[in-house]
């Protein structure tokens, strides 16, 4: 179980540093919305940060 949480987490911070690199702070900001709205179970600020996180990756394609 540790080692789950661990992965999990190691993964979490490797996507936040991939858009901090690639989207700067509005991709931080995005993915700080979603997981605190996904923490929170509040849909409004998740699906905020969502949609802001698609913007960014469709603004890049």
């Amino acid at each position: 179980m540790p080692f789950a949480a661990l992965a999990i987490a190691a993964l979490a911070i490797g996507f936040e540093q991939l858009l901090q690199w690639k989207y700067g702070a509005m991709g931080i900001i995005a993915f700080a919305a979603l997981s605190i709205g996904l923490k929170a179970k509040n849909t409004t600020i998740s699906g905020i940060g969502a949609v802001i996180i698609v913007m960014l990756l469709a603004q890049s394609g």
